[in-house]
């Protein structure tokens, strides 16, 4: 059984470094897919690979120390697990952010002919559930912080050619620097290229603003909606693209208030309501309606901890406005 063990962890190491042969793949598709518990190794084998290779081996490649990484880190996570008894999956899924690979659910739900798992596994999916944030550290050191329901792809060799990664709703980005590798962030609305800085990107796809705050460093912008001219952004500048119009408007901001998030606090700075609506759906995963159309022009000030502070306090705070009032039924929230 170590034996068979040793033999699939080289084979799946061989894959992740791109050198395994069609047998040898066909051999590894089909342990994957025998069962639920091969499949489960399979990703977490995956995610020790991903993090075994440290930035200074991703500036300059190496696929023999990579590998050998590799293999210690798989015999010290397979020791570990020995170790313990009864791991309670369904509790990880749930609070902790999954990463997935794109594609990997649904290559293993049904096979139609000849499987390719290459082209299923060329991209690292990342995310954030609703009510809940992710930290990670890229391949080249970058940290990001995820906020809730948002989610981050970047390419399997992430590091090596490029430093490119997709995003869709907040991102807090703290980026390496990398004179000869440029960092690049993308929203189907705005892209950003840096070097080495640290910024907050908020693009959610039913936000009607895209938002992009600058703390250190120098960022350029490209608008994606509309032709127009690339716009450079300073320490405490923040560019706020109207998707509806298309154009970005650049501003002095107070960043550090925007960064509230990144601590587990909500900052709201006369929010409209349906801008404070949103942001509370997402951090508590709750759903919230109007009864009334009037409330959307309603601004709201304040500032709350996730960690001391539930959706009811953040409801009574509202209605002592005077303004609001609300009625809750489990996460059916109504406001009137």
């Amino acid at each position: 059984m170590e034996e068979r063990n040793s033999h699939i962890d080289e084979l799946i190491a061989a894959f992740l470094s791109k050198g395994l042969s069609k047998e040898a793949r066909e051999e590894l598709d089909a342990w994957i897919a025998s069962s639920e518990e091969n499949r489960r190794y399979f990703m977490q084998q995956q995610e020790i690979w991903f993090s075994a290779v440290q930035k200074e081996e991703r500036m300059r490649y190496d696929a023999d120390r990579a590998f050998e990484t590799f293999r210690k880190r798989v015999a010290a996570s397979t020791a570990q697990k020995q170790s313990k008894k009864g791991i309670d999956w369904k509790t990880i899924y749930k609070y902790v952010a999954a990463v997935l690979v794109v594609g990997l659910i649904s290559f293993f739900s049904y096979r139609q002919g000849e499987s390719n798992l290459q082209n299923a596994l060329t991209q690292v999916e990342v995310e954030a559930p609703l009510g809940a944030q992710t930290r990670l550290r890229l391949p080249d050191g970058t940290l990001v912080v995820l906020n809730a329901g948002s989610r981050l792809v970047y390419p399997q060799d992430f590091g090596v050619d490029n430093r490119e990664v997709k995003l869709s709703g907040e991102g807090y980005f703290e980026v390496e620097r990398n004179e000869k590798l440029s960092f690049h962030v993308q929203t189907p609305s705005l892209s950003v290229k840096v070097l080495g800085t640290k910024f907050n990107f908020r693009d959610y796809p039913n936000d009607e603003e895209a938002v992009v705050s600058l703390l250190e460093g120098k960022v350029a912008l490209d608008n994606r909606l509309r032709a127009e001219a690339e716009m450079i952004l300073l320490p405490n500048e923040q560019v706020t693209l109207d998707k509806a119009e298309g154009h970005m408007k650049k501003e002095t901001k107070e960043v550090k208030n925007v960064l509230e998030w990144t601590s587990g606090k909500l900052f709201f700075d006369e929010l409209p309501l349906p801008e404070v609506v949103k942001i509370l759906e997402r951090s508590y995963d709750v759903h919230i309606t109007f009864a009334t159309d009037s409330l959307r022009d309603f601004r709201f000030y304040g500032s709350f901890g996730r960690g001391e502070q539930g959706i009811k306090d953040i409801l009574e705070a509202l209605e002592k406005t005077g303004k609001v009032r609300y009625k809750q039924k489990d996460r059916e929230i109504t406001l009137y």
